[in-house]
């Protein structure tokens, strides 16, 4: 009887992608029938560093956009060098290239933005004139939207280089998303969080993404990583997104969540500088639906297609 070859998992080399790999590398290894404590040889991690992780001064919408944080691991999947990869949700792209497919995404963490702070309990409490740290083009419009006197300062960099920037004294407070610092075991940094319904986060915020070749997309082991629930909101949300042809370029905040049956979904697509903001709110019955994945993505394209109707360019960050 053959036997199962080691998964190679493909992740970058950050401390949270680490973590988020080795989460999901323990689990590999209990759905290929192993002991965790023999992850690293039915699943061996093989980090793969991107031009987003090179390049740490600049924002991504500068050096290319999202897929900054995926091309080298694609590359190396459709080269066969490794047979999966564990991405953050929020950074893959609408579309996979060809040959590639997203087969499975394990259940969600907290979706939801994290507010740090050393002199404010939530956002709304920061002193008149405040910096707020951070790279995000829609966490910048958000906070500007609600509290316009705020200067925003570009903060890039890992999770635990920005927290230092925040002690350093950089920036009197930072958006963190709070499944990066529960990975982490870092929740506790947090004051307060953010109302997705209020602030709806990224799109797919606090899922993961377990990329492979087309021809492996069903395996057994695969399938039993798959969360559906998870699956059905993240769909919901990166509809939107495709409709508004999100990129670095675009402040979009997406917001699903299932209720007795029926999926909800808040979007919200901002200008660049918070002035305008352009929101949506939907529910479609979920529970049955012969295609239900079908039906959360055409509510997400129908809510992202009437926002970018009434927004036009107003949304995109000028060239």
């Amino acid at each position: 009887m053959p036997t199962q070859p080691p998964v190679r998992i493909g992740a970058r080399g950050s401390k949270l992608s680490r973590a988020q790999a080795g989460l999901m590398q323990r689990r590999i290894a209990m759905a290929l029938g192993a002991d965790p404590q023999d992850a690293e040889r039915v699943a061996p991690l093989v980090i793969i560093t991107t031009t987003g992780d090179r390049v740490q001064d600049r924002r991504l919408l500068e050096i290319g956009g999202k897929g900054m944080f995926t091309k080298e691991i694609e590359e190396a999947l459709l080269d066969g060098r490794i047979d999966c990869a564990i991405h953050s949700m929020k950074d893959m792209p609408t579309a996979s290239p060809p040959g590639l497919c997203i087969a499975a995404i394990p259940e969600r963490e907290d979706p939801r933005d994290a507010f740090l702070s050393p002199q404010a309990e939530r956002l709304e409490d920061l002193p008149r004139g405040a910096i707020l740290g951070t790279a995000s083009l829609r966490r910048q419009a958000q906070a500007l939207h609600r509290r316009p006197d705020l200067v925003v300062r570009m903060l890039r960099g890992n999770v635990d280089s920005r927290i230092a920037k925040l002690a350093a004294g950089e920036a009197d407070a930072i958006l963190l998303a709070a499944a990066g610092l529960n990975r982490l075991g870092l929740g506790h940094l947090a004051q307060s969080y953010l109302d997705p319904q209020l602030f709806p986060p990224a799109p797919g915020q606090g899922a993961l993404a377990i990329q492979t070749r087309e021809a492996q997309g069903g395996a057994d082991w695969i399938s039993a990583l798959h969360d559906a629930p998870t699956a059905l909101a993240v769909t919901a949300e990166r509809g939107a997104l495709a409709a508004l042809e999100g990129s670095c370029r675009t402040a979009i905040g997406a917001h699903a969540r299932l209720e007795a049956g029926r999926l909800k979904l808040i979007v919200e697509a901002l200008s660049p500088d918070g002035r305008l903001c352009f929101r949506r709110e939907a529910d479609a019955e979920i529970a049955t639906a012969v295609d239900p994945l079908a039906a959360a993505h055409d509510l997400g394209a129908a809510l992202g297609a009437a926002i970018g109707a009434e927004a036009g360019d107003a949304i995109a960050l000028p060239d």
